[in-house]
């Protein structure tokens, strides 16, 4: 191959014998498994809260957020591992059984411990109260859990990538390809979940469904594994880290150069070994962060000394632009992820309290199933874009399909806060009816529809956007910051709740989010989202024609020809 990739011998890989659509397959059959258990936990964790560990609904919310946040911010942990030291192959087996052994621990916890009395946790709170480190038990589990799927996540999509050579014409096409399958093995794997599995656990069968989620796992773990032979792999490059401090001390002992001398830039050519390593084209200096510049100044005394804290190549230099360039975009997509969020807590306990009965008196849909049509909205969206049935928007760039999904996403919030306008319009005042709405739940599928098409422009184009704007020794942290905005705003989204609930509740009322949701103003947060999303659009339009204006025609790919 063109890339420079092995098999697992060691050897040279063999296109015909390794990678393209044999081992990718492998892996979105990985991911479908792997996504399956962990919303077989995620989907339903805020009503877990609320019926077995008797929170209320903002601190159930806000504790959903935060576990969430936290799965996502592990996934910088795994990129890091996997780009510097384990590689992306092993980095996924050691934090996959991670995740299996903490889905294990939780469904031990929640069969032995939580659920006491048996089969008295359903629709209400009849549990027992439970002890510190019963509940302590349960929270290692779930984080157990969170470092597993976190740090496994970002190198398993930049690994089925790996398995496409960028050189050969046919491979990348199935490259850009892969990203848009791998996102619908993930919305299938959430299929079965969202559906059997969320209606079991609604029914009071905790600990059927987490075992469940624990077999899916560990079958996934078992599959990636056995496909070890037809992988292509890539070795890791070394640690990031370092060759980024070089740079910004290297710049900061040069600050008082003022003119730099293009002949006197010290030449990748002359390098002994940064070029792979950086993966940036040696003569792709660009002209946006010139302070960074002065790294690269080679100065007499550099000629007789050479040291990477005093003189780095242009190519490191550019390689630490590359990165610079794309905190700008990853920051305007954090308020799409507090939007994102919603859809796993408020839109739950949103429909938890409407009219959950679909069909007939005695049939019960669970509030967290309602993200199936999320998910048949992204299957769909997904379908069209690879029949070119979206090409009016997706043609224009990846910067301008993010940008359309922070538009649809605005529309999902003011569609979520206008049903929630009508749900208090046809709210029932008797604390005995047990749902506080005779609205349909029916009502919120627009707004899990709209979430869904959002996801498609947005999440899809950061998942092909970072991998391919990230320099080559960089390519799982290029992932690991598309799923790092999810983890911000799921933090942030916890913030927004708490400030929400201690400025509207001052005067002694429930505030916008209280426990009997009647009484609140849900629909104003929901505005409130609607509102900044609208103000991010526009940051984001200004970072959009920033980021092409600096990067100019400069590609941070590594060419080994030019080696």
């Amino acid at each position: 191959t063109g890339d420079g990739s092995i098999d697992f011998r060691g050897d040279p890989a063999v296109p015909e014998k390794t990678g393209r659509w044999t081992a990718a397959i492998i892996i979105l059959l990985n991911q479908g498994l792997a996504t399956l258990a962990f919303f077989g936990v995620g989907v339903n964790l805020v009503l877990f809260l609320t019926r077995v560990l008797q929170q209320d609904n903002a601190a159930a919310a806000n504790a959903v957020s935060r576990w969430t946040g936290t799965v996502y911010i592990f996934s910088l942990l795994g990129a890091f591992l996997s780009d510097s030291y384990w590689g992306r192959y092993k980095t996924c087996a050691i934090f996959q059984a991670v995740f299996v052994s903490g889905l294990v621990l939780l469904s031990l916890t929640t069969h032995v411990l939580l659920l006491k009395p048996a089969n008295s946790c359903a629709e209400t709170p009849r549990c027992r109260p439970h002890s510190s480190w019963e509940i302590g038990l349960f929270y290692v589990s779930m984080y157990l859990i969170a470092l597993g799927n976190g740090g496994y996540q970002p190198n398993i999509a930049t690994f089925g990538a790996d398995q496409f050579d960028e050189g050969d014409a046919k491979e990348s096409h199935s490259k850009v390809s892969f990203f848009s399958y791998f996102y619908l093995a993930l919305n299938l794997g959430a299929l079965f979940s969202n559906t059997i599995l969320s209606y079991v656990e609604d029914k009071g069968l905790w600990a059927h469904g987490f075992w469940a989620s624990s077999l899916s796992a560990l079958v996934a773990l078992a599959l990636f594994i056995g496909g070890t032979v037809r992988y292509r792999y890539l070795r890791p490059s070394g640690n990031p880290c370092s060759r980024f401090s070089q740079v910004i001390v290297a710049a900061s002992r040069k600050w008082r150069v003022q003119r730099i001398d293009e002949e006197r830039l010290f030449s990748v050519r002359a390098a002994d070994g940064p070029v792979k390593k950086s993966g940036v084209v040696h003569n792709s200096r660009t002209n946006g962060f010139k302070f960074l510049d002065k790294a690269a100044y080679e100065t007499p005394q550099d000629k007789d000394h050479r040291n990477p804290w005093l003189l780095c190549p242009v190519s490191q230099v550019e390689e630490v632009k590359c990165i610079l360039r794309l905190l700008p975009i990853w920051l305007c997509t954090i308020i799409y992820s507090v939007v994102f969020t919603q859809m796993a807590s408020l839109f739950v306990v949103q429909g938890a309290a409407m009219n959950t009965t679909i069909f007939s008196s005695t049939f019960k849909l669970p509030p967290s199933s309602m993200s199936i049509f999320d998910i048949l909205t992204v299957a769909l969206f997904i379908f069209l874009d690879r029949r070119r049935r979206l090409a009016i928007i997706t043609e224009k760039g990846v910067l301008h399909r993010m940008g359309t999904g922070l538009v649809v996403s605005a529309l999902a919030m003011l569609s979520a806060g206008a049903v929630e306008c009508y749900r208090l319009k046809y709210a029932t005042q008797k604390e005995e009816e047990e749902d506080s709405s005779s609205l349909s739940m029916l009502w919120q599928i627009p707004q899990y529809c709209l979430i869904g098409a959002s996801e498609v422009f947005m999440y899809v184009g950061q998942l092909e956007f970072f991998n391919a704007e990230a320099p080559e020794g960089l390519k799982s942290f290029g992932s690991a910051l598309s799923m790092t905005s999810i983890s911000v705003g799921n933090y942030a989204s916890s913030l927004m709740v708490t400030a929400v609930m201690k400025i509207t509740g001052r005067e002694g009322g429930g505030g916008w989010i209280g426990v009997d949701l009647n009484k609140g103003h849900l629909e104003r947060f929901y505005f409130l989202l609607a509102g900044l999303s609208v103000v991010d659009l526009g940051v984001y339009v200004g970072c959009a024609v920033w980021y092409n204006k600096m990067k100019g025609d400069a590609k941070c790919a590594y060419h080994p020809e030019e080696e």
